[in-house]
């Protein structure tokens, strides 16, 4: 396993994180703790969960496999998302957020969360308000470090003025959806990054599985087919065009669509560690086995032809030096 420093942190994360979002629901407590046993004894370090991923019921799960390792793992969690039925369980106001970590602290059985996200912009809740409250929970040890889930390059680069005036601590680590059919994170917020020093751990970087060929099939099953949130994402017909080919470039190479899928996300340079999930050990292997894949450049630079590169920021587009990202071969 190799690591990487997380943005400015100075701590070293695994160049994988594992997504608990499958614990209690699609993976029972058993085989949640298969997979987590699996993740460990490759060295993966950095596991990332929410407070409302299966109602809670995944913090409760993770609490209890990381109770001999906590000193050892890195775990992050989330808040803003629905947690509850009273109009006020959601968000990111100073008093949701104080209440949601006290909550995350006791599923988690732990007395610190190291990396805390803000899950999802707020537009009732103004900026400074929330960004004051995540400082005071850092300050009273109760999270080491910030990130921000799901916000557009100009929130985060205004949380970050915001930080830097106020002396507040800032987000050290970003988690946007990235991956061959999803590229507008190319754009702007992983220059952003790059600029900023941000960790980032994108998430879906198969494309809820999509990338994995398994959808070209009529009758596979899953959370595209499964849940209306991914089948309205990955509705457009050119991404299962774009999924046929790549699947089709896949086997020719002798490689599984999913593991090649996910090591052109880890090849890029500005990437931390994608996050991986599996709602068993059949699916973690097929992503475990990016960490042994050799790909060359050049194949990788063509993974990346086959899908669609997104438009430019602005419309200077003489000034593009190179329209895909410099890749890193592992």
């Amino acid at each position: 396993m190799n690591y990487t420093v997380l943005g400015k942190t100075g701590v070293l994360v695994s160049e994988l994180c594992f997504g608990t979002m499958t614990f209690g629901t699609e993976a029972d407590e058993t085989e949640s703790a298969l997979m987590f046993k699996r993740c460990r004894d490759v060295g993966i370090n950095f596991f990332d969960c929410a407070n409302n991923y299966s109602d809670g019921r995944a913090e409760l799960i993770l609490g209890k496999l990381i109770q001999g390792c906590r000193d050892d793992v890195i775990i992050t969690s989330k808040v803003s998302q629905r947690v509850g039925k009273d109009v006020n369980a959601l968000g990111s106001s100073r008093r949701h957020i104080m209440q949601a970590i006290e909550q995350s602290l006791r599923r988690l059985n732990t007395d610190r969360i190291d990396l805390y996200f803000i899950h999802h912009f707020d537009p009732l809740t103004p900026m400074d308000e929330t960004l004051r409250a995540l400082d005071d929970v850092v300050r009273q040890g109760k999270v080491l470090y910030l990130g921000v889930s799901n916000w557009a390059a100009w929130q985060i680069a205004k949380a970050l003025g915001i930080s830097e005036k106020n002396h507040l601590a800032r987000f050290e680590c970003i988690e946007p959806m990235y991956n061959l059919l999803k590229r507008q994170a190319e754009v702007e917020i992983l220059p952003l990054a790059r600029s900023e020093k941000l960790g980032v751990i994108p998430y879906s970087p198969l494309a809820a599985g999509l990338l994995s060929g398994k959808y070209l099939n009529t009758s596979a099953t899953g959370r595209i087919v499964e849940k209306q949130q991914y089948a309205k994402r990955y509705s457009s017909p050119r991404y299962y065009e774009i999924a046929q080919n790549f699947a089709q470039y896949a086997h020719e190479l002798g490689v599984k669509p999913s593991t090649l899928a996910l090591k052109w996300v880890m090849a890029n340079p500005d990437i931390t560690a994608p996050i991986i999930g599996a709602r068993n050990l059949t699916q973690l292997e097929d992503s475990l086995a990016a960490l042994k894949l050799h790909v060359a450049p050049e194949v990788l630079a063509h993974v990346s032809t086959l899908s669609d590169i997104p438009a430019n920021a602005t419309d200077r587009l003489e000034e593009t030096l190179d329209a895909t990202f410099k890749l890193r071969n592992r």
